[in-house]
């Protein structure tokens, strides 16, 4: 155990008059939780994002509390309970809309060793956390959060801020720092890599140097991670408005190559530069999609991933003679079923990622009715702007892109002024996304 850890140590203490944190912006619901903790003489801090956010000046997702209530203890206070997680023991308190994160205190690796009865920890051989369910104070609960600006504590008793690993010096800093050795921290929880570079990304941070250094030597980790766990963390770096930047901070790192290594070693190969210029204005696109709160959907995202290494596939079918739809059918088929060993993806994101591709060599058939019919194609939306982007970054036909616009601002009745179109009664409307989990993506 290290020094500071061993001996207890004294927070900083920052004053609500030093601060900029007001209850108006704290949910009423996790207001509710904070007290009734309090009242039954636990006690209860906001901590975490929400804390890192409020500080900001940002409006947080989510509030997640830190008490030193044992996850049963909080469920016996709220009916709306309810008791998740193995690795971690959690509470999950439920509103209407809302869930409010419950968290007892933790144990360092170094407290909970230390403890005579023996301790619920378990590591695998790499120093990888399997299970961590012993409980601590909130001196040691500060010292296991990951990031520094993840580690303040707001305390409902007097408003005050408690800093115990100087979480608020590197939040004015805009520093993104790991909390204890970043090479253990690394280990114990490899995801930790993805968080640095989605932090990193999406609070306009820089890294540490320390926190930094080890990132592309144990990029290799990650292929110790669940794929079910990995795709999770994917929508979170791409879907949230910020994608194009972690794209390259993952790109710079080395970890891009870990979770999707066709699709670098694509990149890495392409000497023209399309393929990269198509996923940086697919997720510029998307980002601003998300800032005017527009639908977005992994299928989308993973299908603008996966392009290039399909593409190639597809065009080494075309030349043993295979047609130009069942070419890509196939190829994505078998780049999927690669992909899925490293992230995993849904089906119910993987067939609409397959009509996209499909839909492709389609655009080029512009004659008779067949153009109205691809218009009424469910998935017409999403594949159009796939073709759009194509086109944006020099890999298809912008002519092709303006004319399939035309034709859609013509939908109304006035397709036969458009050349080679023959009107027809569509039987079929597009479906559009209602939520950002839906398989369209309408422009």
């Amino acid at each position: 155990m290290s020094t500071q850890e061993s001996s207890p140590i004294s927070p900083s203490i920052i004053s609500r008059a030093d601060h900029n944190i007001s209850r108006t912006h704290i949910s009423e619901n996790a207001l509710k939780v904070l007290y009734r903790l309090k009242s039954a003489g636990y006690e209860s801090y906001l901590v975490g994002g929400g804390v890192r956010d409020l500080l900001l000046g940002r409006e947080p997702k989510d509030f997640d509390i830190a008490t030193d209530a044992s996850p049963e203890e909080v469920h016996k206070l709220f009916r709306n309970c309810r008791l998740i997680g193995r690795r971690f023991r959690l509470a999950h308190v439920h509103f209407s809309g809302e869930i409010i994160e419950v968290a007892t205190f933790r144990a360092t690796q170094e407290a909970a060793h230390d403890e005579e009865d023996g301790a619920d920890i378990a590591l695998d051989g790499g120093g990888r956390i399997l299970r961590d369910n012993v409980y601590g104070t909130l001196e040691q609960d500060a010292f296991r959060r990951d990031f520094t600006v993840n580690a303040l504590y707001y305390d409902i008793r007097d408003f005050s801020l408690r800093d115990y690993v100087g979480g608020l010096a590197d939040l004015r800093a805009g520093v993104l720092r790991l909390i204890g050795d970043p090479e253990t921290r690394y280990r114990e929880d490899p995801v930790r890599m993805l968080r640095a570079v989605r932090f990193a990304a999406k609070l306009g941070f820089r890294l540490h140097p320390h926190t930094e250094l080890p990132l592309r030597r144990l990029s290799p980790l990650l292929g110790d991670i669940p794929p079910a766990r990995l795709f999770e963390e994917i929508l979170k770096l791409f879907l949230y408005g910020f994608g194009l930047q972690a794209f390259e901070g993952l790109r710079h790192y080395g970890l891009f190559a870990r979770l999707f290594p066709r699709a670098d070693a694509a990149l890495t190969a392409e000497e023209q530069g399309f393929p990269l210029t198509f996923i940086a204005k697919a997720l510029a696109s998307t980002d601003a999609r998300v800032s005017e709160d527009k639908p977005v959907t992994p299928a989308f995202l993973f299908a603008t991933l996966l392009w290039e290494p399909v593409r190639r596939q597809a065009a080494a079918l075309e030349i043993q003679g295979v047609s130009a739809g069942e070419a890509l059918r196939r190829a994505a088929g078998e780049i999927i079923a690669e992909q899925i060993t490293h992230v995993a993806l849904p089906r119910r994101f993987a067939a609409p990622m397959i009509e996209i591709y499909q839909m492709q060599p389609r655009f080029m058939q512009r004659t008779g009715k067949r153009p109205l019919r691809l218009l009424a194609h469910p998935r017409f939306r999403a594949a159009y702007d796939f073709l759009v982007l194509r086109a944006a970054a020099g890999e298809a036909d912008k002519e092709l892109a303006d004319w399939w616009m035309r034709i859609q601002d013509n939908a109304a009745g006035e397709q036969h002024d458009l050349p080679g179109a023959t009107p027809v009664r569509s039987r079929r409307r597009p479906r559009r996304g209602r939520h950002r989990h839906e398989t369209s993506q309408p422009a």
